[in-house]
């Protein structure tokens, strides 16, 4: 005699609680909505990267809100002002110190570029020393086009690779 087994039989009450994706398409998603920046305040461009913090512009809509001082509690460096030759080993030490992945947002003209410093002190341009994956223009930048460069950043997480980011390289 054969009985049901009623264990093993469709239950239509998981279709609630399921849903269909992908492993990268999770992943990024939360690295998209907990991203927990660096900052690099290196000269005037660092205070329009605190004014993003506060309650007029706020960073917390974007999930990024919770600044690390610490290079392997944060996955976002955004390097803030100009950069010199002085300064420049320690930049790319805590780059090295982050956990991957990782990305850099390269904030002002100053980081970007070297800016109106063209001498023999100043960096011209931080992606000499570290990867840049959004610069954003300006002297200073306002808060919102950073605000524009994370949410550009957040895109370029949603779109590439979860896995192959962290362990092919």
């Amino acid at each position: 005699m054969v009985s049901a087994n009623t264990e093993l039989a469709y239950d239509n009450k998981i279709e609630t609680n399921v849903v269909p994706t992908t492993v990268d398409a999770a992943i990024n998603w939360i690295r998209n909505n907990s991203m927990w920046p660096m900052p690099m305040g290196l000269a005037c461009c660092a205070i329009e990267l605190m004014a993003v913090a506060a309650s007029r512009f706020d960073i917390a809509r974007f999930g990024a809100e919770v600044f690390r001082f610490s290079p392997r509690q944060a996955d976002c460096m955004i390097v803030a002002g100009t950069v010199t030759y002085k300064m420049a080993p320690h930049v790319r030490r805590i780059y090295d110190q982050m956990a991957a992945p990782k990305w850099v947002i390269a904030m002002g003209a100053c980081a970007s570029s070297g800016g109106m410093y063209r001498s023999y002190a100043t960096l011209q341009g931080v992606d000499r020393i570290v990867p840049v994956d959004v610069y954003v223009s300006g002297c200073p930048p306002r808060p919102e086009a950073l605000l524009d460069a994370l949410v550009k950043l957040q895109q370029k997480v949603r779109t590439e690779p979860a896995l192959s980011r962290q362990f092919v390289k």
